[in-house]
């Protein structure tokens, strides 16, 4: 497909995106760059003073920001930051100086090694280790029986590729105090950290308190512009600022993607937990609408989610899927997937032939039940035949 024949097609799917009248999740990405300012400019004084002064290299409401991270997490400070990669790189690097070991164990599925080019070697000097290949977080046993020294755990939480999984309160606890054992400190790629908190029976505090720094998204879970934010102690924070700037992450001016933060945390982070309980009745019912419809083969994982967010394979070509997808919403008016591909679920070791797709259930998916979804199922595969 060429340059001008993708932007068509990107064309097409918002406009039937936009066009849907029944959607799992709205999202800001869809719309148009006067509609998102108009919406922030509506919004922004329910967070902030508007008569403020603009931040300048910080301050102002990207320090109220930190904050109310700091805050939210029980952590001594938290610094924000324009990307997660920037965030995270700058933590690791960080601890590898502080530890005297620049070896980082984390999973072959995890951001850095599927999504940023090598970034941990190539910019930050690190060197990563993998505990474990199989489609979840690394457990207890295998932290400790690591045959080299490692000064870092870095753990995603959810583990997106491999479905947005999580392990059980127990079994993170345990691999923390394994980590511990070892004398290596454990950072937490939370860039859904928000969404966690049902699935383990516990708030954000204590989520974090397991972990030395925990970094988080403001645009993954909280439909933010952009921007992230790393928090931990007040030391390690100080200490990020100073390699933020070395990696050109200090920006001149911030306040949109801050205020857009702040936005998210006041009215996202509330329904996150009904998003949450939601995605399971949707989830369900696509696997009773998949056996329904005589569907040879399909996946739901995990079953049930363990966030708001889930993946789905089907044993057809990425193309035939996104065709019969945009299909259904141009024809019916209903978006029930988007697009689908085939390097997520090849990477968690799915079988040749098989695409998958993220599925996320948000404020606009409380609206469909389970009849719904099955309903819409069907359709979907009629459009496969």
């Amino acid at each position: 497909m060429t340059a001008m024949d993708e932007q068509e097609q990107r064309r097409r799917r918002l406009a039937a995106w936009r066009g849907s009248h029944r959607v799992l999740a709205r999202r800001g990405t869809d719309g148009t760059v006067g509609e998102g300012l108009a919406a922030l400019a509506a919004a922004a004084g329910s967070v902030h003073d508007p008569d403020d002064a603009v931040d300048v290299y910080g301050g102002g409401v990207v320090a109220e920001l930190e904050r109310r991270v700091a805050g939210l997490l029980g952590t001594e400070a938290a610094a924000f930051f324009p990307t997660g990669t920037m965030a995270q790189q700058v933590a690791l690097r960080c601890w590898a100086g502080r530890t005297g070991n620049a070896t980082v164990a984390l999973h072959p599925l995890a951001h850095p090694e599927l999504h940023e080019e090598g970034s941990l070697g190539a910019v930050s000097g690190l060197r990563t280790v993998h505990l474990t290949s199989a489609p979840r977080m690394p457990g207890a046993e295998e932290v400790r029986d690591h045959p080299e020294p490692f000064g870092t755990l870095m753990l995603e939480l959810p583990l997106r590729d491999a479905g947005f999984v999580l392990p059980t309160w127990d079994e993170l606890a345990e691999t923390v105090a394994a980590a511990r054992e070892r004398d290596a400190v454990v950072h937490l790629d939370g860039a859904r950290l928000w969404e966690c908190g049902p699935h383990f029976g516990r708030d954000l505090q204590e989520i974090a308190a397991l972990a030395d720094s925990v970094y988080v998204s403001f645009y993954k879970s909280l439909d933010g512009l952009s921007g992230a934010a790393l928090a931990g102690p007040s030391t390690l924070v100080e200490e990020a600022r100073v390699w933020r700037h070395r990696y050109g992450g200090q920006v001149f001016q911030q306040y949109p993607a801050a205020l857009s933060a702040l936005i998210g945390l006041d009215r996202e982070l509330p329904r996150l937990p009904s998003y949450v309980a939601h995605a399971k009745v949707v989830a369900g019912a696509m696997a009773e609408g998949f056996a329904e419809a005589g569907v040879p083969w399909f996946r739901v994982r995990p079953e049930p989610p363990h966030t708001q967010q889930f993946q789905v394979w089907l044993p057809y070509a990425a193309e035939v899927l996104d065709e019969a997808s945009l299909r259904q919403a141009e024809e019916t008016g209903v978006t029930l997937f988007r697009r689908w591909g085939e390097g997520a679920a090849g990477a968690a070791g799915s079988p040749p032939g098989v695409s998958v797709t993220e599925v996320t259930v948000s404020g606009a998916g409380l609206e469909w039940s389970a009849e719904d979804v099955r309903v819409a199922v069907a359709g979907f595969v009629g459009l496969l035949e």
